[in-house]
């Protein structure tokens, strides 16, 4: 069985892809900062050719006689069926772990990811597993014992001519409900550091692999995607890269994720983050050491520079000396990414001339998370929590309630999460509508429900039926129109506290009496028919995350 056609059609859209660009190999800082070594998906791809001899089931043999090595053609055969986004999203996990004859016998981290593969895919999975294990009759899917599997690992690592495969899971597929993300080693927190200057520190949770993608952070993710991959280039994507957004919408998140990443592509890259308050206090250091000049020489050096909340850059010569540094390393040809709440333009203390230039390059904004987009950030946040304990899950009515309520950042809903999951951990009992309600109350107190306005209604209206503003509001009486014309107005009477004269008068000068009809019918339509009750229903979340 196959995703539904509009899953995989999310699943390959462009902002996606771009994440799907980067491998997840080894983000390596210096000492403490080096994360565990990874394997990339596309060494998996290659057939683990880098990967050496490995062990099945306690017998050593080469890479391709055996089960895994026969497996690793497996996995690109069916990369090649299901294609590179949900291979990565399924599949990357999935180990082989023997064969008799018969069954093929393979194994992943999580309960969730087993049971997804046995419900979506087992047909595909055993024609290409054929394809090497000729007289197999069945996939027998596991879930492997973490403390099992690190110790056939380090029994492995004993033997100097064996060495075991590891993997990395891709990111989450957009669109899709489930937790998808497998086990991954992450980076240790670190801070990056330029001849002795060190950088803000770095958040190992702050990668592109937790990055939640939507439409209103799309181009922000795709920007930050490119830069990653060019910095060190002869052609960067963008320079400057300015990044801005209320607060706690990932702006932080991707110019963290960007660091990680440039350090995993070359460890020895001069890579430098800091926000605008450490910058002033290194600064501020270096005038009452009256060490400006080696202040300055700091940044000669570096490859990519990344300023987070430049909003906070104050005081004159502070503002003076960042001028010169920024316009320095961008008539050298370095990379400089910036983050802030508000536009270049919309910040007073900039100088015409550095608002121009970091207006040069790209300028994206991080707008509001819609309602699907939250819905992706509290499934991405109980996936997390699911790698640290399978147990723990939420209903879906549950994350509804998250999504629906707490609107204004990711931070709210990752908070929200990360007190559900405490409680849950002492309580080791489902977490109910209730129970989520009481736990979390303070963080709805003091959130106002999104004021909905007829103007709303009316462009979601005109949206989701596909017809103009112009005949809503006109005398139509065709039923494509009529039909979408009273769902509005049994909307607006819903969700709004116009009168009915008023709605009428919204709704293209109609009478009181033609809305009162309109809402009556809508409503004994709704008693006998579940279809109906899910759009209504559709409608509402669309409106209440406009």
């Amino acid at each position: 069985m196959r995703l539904p056609p509009w899953q995989e059609a999310e699943l390959t859209s462009a902002g996606y892809q771009a994440m799907q660009a980067i491998s997840k190999a080894e983000l390596s800082f210096e000492a403490t900062d080096r994360p565990q070594r990874t394997v990339s998906a596309r060494a998996e791809t290659a057939g683990l050719a880098n990967a050496g001899p490995v062990s099945v089931q306690g017998s050593s043999m080469p890479e391709g006689t055996g089960a895994e090595g026969k497996g690793a053609k497996v996995r690109a055969t069916l990369r090649a069926r299901l294609g590179d986004d949900i291979y990565s999203s399924w599949f990357n996990a999935l180990e082989f772990d023997g064969f008799d004859g018969k069954t093929v016998k393979v194994s992943v981290p999580v309960k969730f990811l087993r049971k997804w593969i046995q419900s979506h895919y087992m047909d595909e999975l055993l024609v290409c597993c054929r394809s090497e294990f000729q007289t197999a009759e069945h996939v027998e899917v596991s879930v492997r014992q973490p403390g099992a599997s690190a110790a056939a690992r380090a029994a492995l690592a004993e033997a100097p001519a064996l060495k075991p495969r590891e993997t990395v899971a891709e990111p989450r597929a957009l669109g899709s409900f489930e937790p998808v993300r497998a086990a991954v080693a992450r980076p240790v927190a670190g801070r990056t550091s330029v001849d002795g200057f060190e950088g803000s520190p770095l958040d190992p949770h702050h990668t592109f692999d937790t990055f939640v993608v939507g439409t209103s952070n799309r181009m922000a993710h795709a920007g930050a995607i490119q830069v990653a991959e060019t910095v060190l280039t002869d052609s960067p994507a963008f320079n400057p890269l300015y990044l801005y957004s209320s607060v706690g919408l990932g702006k932080t998140h991707l110019l963290q994720a960007i660091a990680w990443e440039v350090k995993r592509r070359a460890e020895n890259a001069q890579v430098l983050y800091l926000t605008a308050e450490r910058f002033r206090y290194q600064f501020v250091e270096a005038l009452r050491s009256q060490d400006a000049s080696a202040f300055k020489e700091k940044f000669r050096g570096i490859n990519i520079l990344l300023i987070d909340d430049l909003e906070f850059m104050q005081g004159e010569k502070t503002e003076q000396e960042f001028d010169h540094i920024i316009n320095a390393l961008l008539d050298g040809g370095r990379q400089v990414v910036v983050a802030s709440a508000r536009h270049p333009a919309q910040i007073e203390r900039l100088n015409e001339r550095m608002r121009s230039r970091l207006q040069r390059g790209l300028v994206a904004e991080i707008g509001g998370f819609d309602y699907e987009l939250r819905m992706r950030v509290v499934e991405q946040r109980v996936a997390e929590k699911r790698l640290l304990d399978p147990g723990f899950e939420l209903s879906r009515e549950v994350a509804e309630i998250l999504a629906g309520r707490l609107t204004e950042s990711g931070r709210e809903l990752e908070g929200a999460v990360n007190r559900l999951y405490l409680t849950w951990q002492h309580m080791r009992a489902p977490i109910t509508p209730d129970i989520a309600e009481t736990v979390v109350r303070d963080l709805f107190q003091g959130v106002e429900p999104r004021r909905i306005k007829i103007e709303d209604i009316l462009r979601i209206i005109s949206r989701h039926f596909g017809v103009s503003k112009g005949d809503l509001l006109s005398q139509r009486r065709h039923r494509s129109v009529v039909w979408p014309r009273q769902i509005g107005m049994y909307l607006a009477k819903q969700l709004t506290h116009r009168s009915l004269p008023e709605i009428g008068r919204r709704f293209g000068n109609r009478d009181h009496t033609t809305v009162l009809h309109a809402i009556r019918k809508i409503e004994g339509v709704i008693a006998g028919d579940a279809n109906l009750r899910d759009e209504i229903d559709d409608l509402k979340k669309l409106l209440n995350g406009h």
